[in-house]
């Protein structure tokens, strides 16, 4: 099975694949599965980010998917004449997964999210679809032995204050705390992972071979979304490419975030001349 092909926007390789291709891609993998895969889901700022932060964009540059999240890089992608065949956003790739795993033998996991959005998400994807067979929820992951020079703890029964002494003695002695995961009892097919970039990415990438996962993919505010948290946009601003514009009014504190939409624009436009 090889891998989709990615077309380069702005030094980031960018999946070029339909949709359907990528969904089928990762069943397959699931099917007969043959390495684990790492998953991103780039948008304008994940480039701007990665143009600043050269160990971002290797870690993106990693993955072995990247779907475009936006609609920017579809329009960028074709101005620089490295036409995309679509867009797949965050919150369509997680909600059309779980549609299409719902009915097979395959375990989906919920990881991030503050205050209760990874299990609402969870509760909403299954009532839509039925079958959905969800073995994880959690805010973080959870930590194991933490074992700092004869300092062994047990991580699930301890309290806040233990861990964050812990944690504090682990920064004075400054070794790394090698940490060994308490293991969820199964194994996670498809585990998504929303601590927003670039964290997820970084996360992903050092502790995929690590824990038993066989997809971790990077979704960012999906949860927000999915859950009801955050309203997403009507589908006809939607299918214009309009959603951004809905976000700000919504989140006017977002405009920061829309600014790196500008310096995006100047990148491509740069990377055009």
């Amino acid at each position: 099975e090889n891998m989709i092909e990615k077309k380069n926007i702005l030094g980031v390789g960018i999946t070029n694949g339909t949709k359907e291709e990528i969904l089928e891609y990762i069943v397959k993998n699931l099917e007969n599965f043959r390495k684990k895969l790492f998953f991103v889901t780039p948008n304008p700022e994940f480039l701007v980010l990665a143009n600043k932060n050269p160990k971002f964009k290797n870690v993106l540059n990693r993955a072995d998917l990247a779907s475009s999240d936006g609609i920017g890089i579809i329009i960028a992608a074709k101005f620089l004449g490295k036409s995309l065949k679509g867009r797949f956003t965050g919150i369509d790739l997680v909600e059309s997964l779980c549609k299409e795993v719902a009915r097979k033998p395959i375990t989906v996991g919920f990881l991030g999210g503050r205050s209760g959005v990874a299990e609402k998400t969870a509760e909403c994807l299954q009532k839509k679809y039925p079958g959905l067979k969800v073995n994880f929820v959690r805010e973080e992951w959870p930590k194991g032995n933490i074992d700092d020079r004869g300092l062994k703890v047990e991580g699930s029964n301890l309290n806040i204050e233990d861990r964050k002494s812990i944690n504090l003695r682990s920064s004075i002695l400054k070794t790394p705390s090698s940490t060994v995961y308490h293991l969820p009892s199964k194994s996670i097919d498809i585990l998504f992972v929303a601590f927003g970039a670039p964290k997820q990415e970084f996360w992903i990438n050092e502790n995929l071979d690590k824990i038993p996962v066989k997809i971790a993919i990077g979704v960012g505010g999906a949860f927000d979304y999915i859950s009801g948290k955050t309203p997403r946009a009507p589908l006809f601003l939607r299918s214009i490419g309009f959603e951004w514009l809905f976000r700000l009014i919504v989140q006017p504190w977002r405009i920061k975030r829309q600014l790196s939409l500008v310096k995006f624009i100047w990148l491509v436009f740069k990377e055009k001349l």
